[in-house]
Order: C-alpha cells, then sequence, then structure tokens
C-alpha cells in the first residue's frame, strides 16, 4: 500500500516514516513539502491507499488542498497532520471531509492504531474538540461520565500496554507478573469499558483520546 505523507519539515517527515511503516506489512511512503508536490505525487500513485497532509504547509491555503484531496480520490482517506489541535480546525477539516486528524504530539504506538483506525473505515478526531471547554486527555464527551475512572492501576498500566500492540506475554514479562493475571486483567477492563476484545478496547481508548 502506498501513504502520500506532506508535510513542508524534512524532519517531521524523517521522524514520522518509521511509525507510518508500521501500519501494514507493506508500505511505500511517498513523501512531499507541498500540497501541489502531494497533488503531483498522488496523481503518479498505482496503490494509494492513505494520504497525510499537514494542514499549514504551503499550497493548503486553508481547506482548499483538503478539498481538492477529497474531491479527487473519494474512496481514499485523507488525515490531517498539525501542531494546531483547535476546535476550528479540527472541526473545520472534519467538514471538509477529512477522515482523521492528528496532532503532531501524539505519540507512536497512539499515532500507528490511529492511522490503522482510519483505514479500517473509522474516523479518528480528538476527542477534546467535542468538550465546550477544550477539555484535556481522559475526559469524555461533555455531560457524560468518564468510563476509564473505573479502571485501577494496574490495570490503566494494561490497557496502555494494549494500545501499544504488546501481547498478554509481552505485558506479563513488562509487568513483572504471570500471563493468567494478564488475562485477568483484561476481562476487568473490557467488562468495565463494555467492549469485547482488544480491537475494541484500543478503538475505545483513541476515539476518547485516553491516555493513562
Amino acid at each position: 500500500m502506498q501513504v502520500v505523507l506532506a508535510d513542508d519539515h524534512n524532519l517531521v517527515r524523517e521522524a514520522l516514516k518509521p511509525m507510518i511503516s508500521r501500519v501494514d506489512d507493506e508500505v511505500e511512503i511517498i513523501d512531499a513539502e507541498n500540497f501541489q508536490e502531494a497533488a503531483a505525487r498522488a496523481a503518479e500513485a498505482e496503490n494509494l491507499k492513505l494520504i497525510i497532509l499537514d494542514l499549514k504547509m504551503p499550497g493548503m491555503n486553508g481547506f482548499y488542498g483538503l478539498d481538492q484531496m477529497c474531491s479527487k480520490y473519494p474512496n481514499v482517506p485523507v488525515v490531517i497532520l498539525s501542531g494546531s489541535v483547535s476546535r476550528g480546525d479540527v472541526v473545520g477539516a472534519m467538514n471538509h471531509g477529512a477522515k482523521g486528524y492528528i496532532p503532531k504530539t501524539i505519540g507512536g504506538a497512539a499515532l500507528v492504531n490511529a492511522l490503522r483506525l482510519v483505514l479500517s473505515g473509522e474516523p479518528y478526531f480528538p476527542s477534546t474538540i467535542f468538550n465546550k471547554d477544550g477539555g484535556s486527555k481522559g475526559t469524555a464527551e461533555e455531560g457524560v461520565s468518564n468510563p476509564f475512572s473505573t479502571l485501577n492501576g494496574r490495570e490503566g498500566e494494561v490497557l496502555t500496554f494494549v494500545i501499544d500492540g504488546l501481547s498478554n506475554k509481552e505485558i506479563a514479562r513488562e509487568l513483572n507478573i504471570q500471563e493468567i493475571t494478564v488475562k485477568k486483567r483484561l476481562s476487568s477492563i473490557f467488562r468495565k469499558l463494555n467492549v469485547s476484545n482488544r480491537t475494541q478496547a484500543t478503538k475505545f481508548a483513541l476515539q476518547l483520546n485516553w491516555s493513562e
């Protein structure tokens, strides 16, 4: 699969490439430093599956670049990458067709899972935009209790490792506990979050922008 990664800072692109490469077994990253180059490279791609655009790079002109990509590639998810998480930018990107909005401050494992979520057909947007006051990580939507508040400290640690993609055996080794204990913790986490498996728990945590 081919991924167009467009950002006007080479350092940002180089830092993101190793993480984006983990999204799938075979990822070819096509990088660009402005919108015009991104558009040209996307047009040349033969197996384009994802487009990642820096919101503020040259040529974007607000949401013009996003509009153009969404119009030309309706079946390819377009994700906005930005150092800003202002409500106006996030909601604007959503309204102009973006399937995701990734803050540049996001962690590597969370980035990989967010992009996998988008590729599976699910949107990814920071949950803080749904809070009237901007909120903070780990908060639920306005007026809704935080489901993660029911997790104890060890369950929070286990969920963090699940989001990072570790297996039960790897989590057990990291926490110096038995694998059966990890399974028990996971069962408790699933029950408290009202999900059925690791994938659903990860998706739920990402959608609510949860962080231990």
